[in-house]
């Protein structure tokens, strides 16, 4: 019998397309999915990698690796390899608490100073507060400068807490939420008075042996583990570059581990499928309160919707590695993206909730451009304002809306037609509305393709005009050119070998400064301000001025 051959392309639609009728993806069509959205995402073979697992209870739908492990020693990237996953480690710390709280030995509402009682104010910051991030404690990694050479120093636990203990709090335990490690190194430090034993020791024996969970581990200074990744990041001149060292004693119980995919699979099945502590205690784990309450973040895990599906969810990121983590418990499905570049180049969590939407038989369509009247578009453009006071651009550029918030870049709109709006290389969708007469009143952003999580900006003025750029003279470039620093920032104004004046934010790539006047100059890229001194000869300070915040720098 003949048959009539089918192309690789015709062959890869067919697989696809058989787990988008609302049935749950089979591995096969799961694969299929899986590479043709990493090809989309164009990870360099010769770059740094990402290693991709996608699981729905006990079964593996896929399991895949693209891009290097070693870029000097040319190592691909293998699915098995160990990376760090940052702050994905607080669920693991949250849990031992909780097994520790489980067993009687201590309690939620129990203050710090019962286990560190030198804690400054400790009889007033509970558990629960370090657990959902209201603790107001001074975050470490938020001290000007700390995350440079400081981070670099082996310290141990009551070394690291000193640090932080003695610096002016945020705000008064319990009044607030602010995302905090400090928090998650005094937990370490409870977790470790309780039991005696290092915080990771305790993970280990309280965790992660009884469910037999290998592939999860502390990446201690002094040992060796197979098939670990190198970590990188860009430096200066965009260019992929070994990640900053920093001591993994510093980041401690609130982002110190490293994993591989599966480990992180098998920790998803034990933590959600009761394996590892009480249900009272997982319920408490899993559901936000108080201040924690309208940022969806319970103890180590935050909460959202994908589908309509309820979704437990945390990303990491530390020096040279980006991770993310989710959980949709309808389904039992596990999605785990791992990195190991801190730069830009992948949509981890944009690429994470599309997996799992496939996974679970509901997947995104991809956005198709439709063309749109040019006065339609025109008609949408203003200024458009949120109740918190935050601000967005909507404004025409070569035939194409362009949204611009007041704290980021310009983004070129994908036209979907019917005044709806896709944003490029996400899910997120905007809609315009209109009132009687035809005018736009108002836009809804839909965040991560939920129709349930939108936000409404209302118009609330007539575009300003668009700035003017003018070319500045050698001697003019040279008053600005120097280094200005402030306790909270600082910027390296330069010409480059184009003749080009940059700024460069340490551990940033540098940005091209368009000047309006001879002293302001601008950052589009992140719709940033400059303005300089206006002295004779060179300037001696610098206003940045950044999402309605102002901030002076002195030059250095």
């Amino acid at each position: 019998m003949r048959h009539t051959p089918i192309s690789a392309a015709v062959l890869l639609s067919l697989v696809v397309a058989s787990a988008q009728a609302g049935q749950p993806a089979t591995p096969a069509a799961m694969t299929a999915y899986a590479n043709q959205l990493l090809d989309a995402q164009k990870i360099a073979s010769d770059g740094p990698g990402v290693t991709v697992l996608v699981a729905r209870g006990d079964q593996l739908l896929y399991k895949g690796a693209r891009g290097m492990a070693s870029i000097e020693l040319g190592v691909p990237m293998q699915p098995d390899h160990l990376l760090r996953i940052g702050s994905v480690t607080k669920q693991f710390a949250a849990a031992a608490l909780l097994k520790q709280i489980d067993e009687g030995k201590a309690r939620l509402d129990d203050p710090i100073s019962r286990f560190l009682p030198d804690y400054p104010n400790g009889s007033k910051i509970t558990l629960l507060h370090l657990l959902n991030h209201t603790s107001g404690v001074k975050s470490y990694t938020g001290i000007p400068g700390y995350m440079g050479n400081p981070v670099r120093r082996d310290l141990g636990t009551a070394e690291l807490i000193k640090e932080f203990k003695d610096l002016p709090v945020d705000f008064q335990p319990g009044e607030k939420w602010a995302y905090n490690n400090s928090g998650y190194v005094l937990l370490g430090a409870v977790v470790e008075a309780i039991s005696g034993k290092s915080w990771h020791q305790s993970i280990d024996e309280l965790l992660l042996q009884p469910v037999r969970i290998t592939g999860v581990h502390y990446q201690a200074g002094d040992r060796l583990f197979k098939g670990m990744a190198q970590g990188y990041t860009l430096n200066a001149q965009a260019q992929v570059a070994p990640a900053g060292y920093l001591s993994m004693t510093q980041p401690h119980a609130a982002g110190a581990l490293i994993a591989n995919a599966e480990g992180l699979w098998h920790w998803n099945q034990a933590l959600h499928g009761g394996k590892l502590i009480s249900a009272a205690s997982y319920q408490r784990m899993t559901t936000p309160e108080g201040p924690a309450q309208p940022v969806h973040y319970g103890f180590g895990i935050a909460t959202a919707t994908l589908r309509g599906q309820p979704m437990l969810t945390h990303g990491g990121g530390i020096h040279g590695f980006v991770s993310v983590l989710d959980y949709l418990p309808q389904s039992r499905t596990t999605v785990v993206i791992l990195r190991n570049s801190d730069g830009p180049g992948l949509a981890m969590e944009t690429v994470a909730r599309k997996l799992a939407a496939f996974a679970v038989g509901e997947p995104f369509a991809p956005a198709q451009a439709v063309a749109v009247p040019a006065e339609q578009l025109k008609s949408a453009e203003g200024v458009y304002a949120r109740e918190d006071k935050q601000s967005r651009m909507l404004r025409v550029k070569d035939g194409v809306l362009h949204s611009q918030r007041s704290s980021g870049g310009s983004t070129a709109l994908i036209a979907l037609g019917g005044d709806r709006f896709a944003f490029p290389d996400s899910l997120t969708e905007m809609q315009i509305e209109r009132g009687a007469d035809g005018k736009a009143v108002a836009a809804r952003v839909f965040n991560n393709g939920e129709k349930d999580d939108a936000e409404r900006w209302v118009r609330s003025g007539e575009l300003p005009s668009e700035l003017v750029f003018i070319p500045l003279s050698a001697a003019q470039m040279q008053a600005l050119v120097g280094s200005y620093v402030s306790p909270q920032f600082s910027v390296r104004v330069f010409v480059d070998e184009q003749g080009r004046l940059q700024g460069q934010a340490p551990g940033q790539p540098a940005f091209e400064l368009k000047a309006s006047t001879p002293r302001r100059v601008h950052v589009p890229q992140v719709d940033a301000q400059l303005d300089f001194s206006a002295e004779e000869g060179q300037a001696a300070s610098v206003t940045l001025l950044q999402g309605g915040n102002t901030l002076v720098m002195a030059r250095k």
